[in-house]
């Protein structure tokens, strides 16, 4: 949903303890997106294989064709028959904040999903899920022997110190944006140096700024790539992530990853919904 306006010109923070607000929307759309499916769609468009891993519920029939049609593998994707799949209402002003109510629906069961010897995958991403899918997919990555980044997202909320701490022992790579590296600095009581001296290497994603990449304590920024417009930033992130995928699967050094990811995210932005996207360069 767009909003023609801009939030912050409708809020009145003295009574935010009374926020009773309503924004009219001209704008509707309905599309395809949640964490593993937008991942899922960058990581193709680039040339690679995924293999999402998450939960339908009992209208995720045509999702599920959409995968199909796509080329994208549905093999370790669920059903749940008695609950919705998961929905995210998004409203956007313009200055592209957003506003985001959160259905979880059966997104909710996605620990019923198992990462075993059969699921012959080069390298994972713990991404935003249902809080058990998340605790149990980085111990069956570990297990497993399959390298993966631990990118917690909007699930990053759920988790106090100690369980970021067990994360952060299993995962080979941690991807978080400025907000949530604040917050996982402030849960573990670890800057971004020490973390990245933990794990084979940090990326602290700056929007419309680039990114940074952490290894062994050392910070390397890597420059933004300017969108040809600016037009939707939802699934942005999850672009990203699969770019990030893409160039590690390849054993490419991490910052050429965020390169991509960065090239990538500011082809996104430049189009509405997170997978209506298509690629306007090669990848070498």
């Amino acid at each position: 949903m767009t909003f023609e306006g801009r939030f912050a010109d409708q809020i009145l923070p003295d009574q935010l303890h009374i926020l009773n607000v309503s924004f009219l929307v001209p704008t509707l759309r309905r599309d395809f997106g949640g964490c593993a499916g937008n991942i899922a769609y960058s990581l193709k468009l680039l040339g690679g294989e995924p293999l999402p891993m998450a939960m339908l519920g009992s209208d995720g029939g045509s999702y599920l064709e959409h995968m199909r049609g796509l080329g994208i593998s549905t093999r370790h994707v669920g059903e749940s028959g008695e609950i919705f799949t998961a929905q995210a209402m998004i409203m956007t002003d313009t200055d592209n904040n957003q506003i985001t109510a959160f259905h979880p629906g059966a997104m909710s069961h996605a620990h019923l999903l198992e990462i075993t010897a059969e699921t012959s995958a080069a390298v994972g991403i713990v991404a935003p899920d249902g809080r058990e899918a998340m605790v149990q997919h980085a111990r069956q990555f570990k297990e497993m022997g399959i390298p993966f980044v631990f990118d917690p997202g909007q699930g990053l909320p759920m988790f106090n110190g100690d369980e970021l701490n067990a994360f952060i022992d299993q995962a080979d790579w941690i991807a978080v944006n400025d907000y949530e590296a604040k917050v996982l600095s402030d849960r573990t009581g670890m800057d971004l140096a020490t973390l990245s001296q933990r794990v084979r290497g940090l990326v602290v994603t700056l929007g419309a700024e680039g990114c940074e990449v952490w290894e062994q304590g050392r910070r390397t920024p890597v420059a933004p790539v300017a969108p040809k417009q600016v037009v939707d930033p939802t699934g942005c992130g999850d672009a990203w992530r699969g770019a990030l995928l893409f160039g590690l699967e390849k054993g490419w050094p991490l910052v050429r990853c965020a390169e991509l990811g960065n090239r990538v995210g500011a082809l996104k932005i430049a189009s509405k919904g997170p997978q209506n996207y298509l690629l306007d360069f090669s990848v070498e």
